[in-house]
């Protein structure tokens, strides 16, 4: 039966079971007369790529992907990191795979308790709102699952990079831009992509970006927060 859903502060339609329908359970609103989003999985696709993975299993893949391709139509984008959220401000950590980025947001619930959680670990979707960039969470969340139906406009991003010490820097430039191309859905349509560059040019422009070298300790955490933290004047 499809039903409705408020993800990423859009009104959103599909007709799910499973794993998705168990995370997106928080995000369920009345019917509505209309949607922002109308959620179209590719299972078989899916199915194809995945041999053996559950029904559930790719359902969750195929209705996520729905999603985040029909994003960025409405002035949101996709990136590939876990998000958490301490003293009401997001803090993204993005990487490659197997880098260590949950490890790293865990670190942060350790050391900073219940001033932090995890808005989404991840897939959280990105919009601009009123000249505000916010991270939302939404259903669609790795195989942990963490995600939180919130808001909380993003303080910084960072890039994780394994070392032994911990030491952060800022990161700007072609090298920055690429790197969040490559953690986002890219658009096969020229108009689409148009529309994602200039996304990503004001996210830049509003928001910090670091590279974060880190050890897997504990103290990464303080590091990398308190140079996140710290008050800057935005760029818009």
């Amino acid at each position: 039966m499809e039903q409705f859903y408020k993800i990423a502060g859009l009104t959103v339609k599909m007709d799910t079971f499973g794993r998705t329908e168990k995370q997106a359970a928080p995000y369920l609103i009345p019917p509505q007369p209309k949607a922002d989003i109308v959620i179209l999985s590719d299972t078989p696709a899916v199915a194809a790529k995945n041999p053996g993975m559950s029904d559930s299993h790719v359902e969750y893949l195929a209705s996520g992907a729905s999603f985040y391709e029909q994003l960025p139509a409405h002035g949101g984008m996709l990136l590939h990191s876990s998000a958490v959220v301490v003293d009401g401000k997001a803090y993204l950590f993005t990487a490659p795979r197997k880098t260590g980025k949950s490890t790293h947001v865990q670190y942060w619930l350790d050391e900073f308790g219940d001033r932090a959680a995890i808005i989404n670990d991840d897939k959280p979707a990105l919009r601009r709102e009123d000249g505000i960039w916010y991270a939302y969470g939404t259903p669609w969340s790795g195989k942990a699952g963490k995600n939180l139906n919130i808001r909380v406009p993003v303080a910084g991003i960072a890039v994780l990079d394994r070392d032994d010490t911990t030491h952060i820097a800022p990161m700007e430039g072609k090298e920055v831009l690429m790197f969040l191309m490559g953690q986002t859905v890219r658009p096969t349509n020229p108009v689409e992509m148009g529309n994602l560059l200039e996304m990503l040019d004001s996210l830049l422009r509003q928001v910090p970006v670091w590279k974060l070298y880190c050890n897997m300790e504990q103290s990464a955490a303080r590091i990398a927060y308190e140079a996140m933290s710290a008050d800057k004047e935005n760029t818009l």
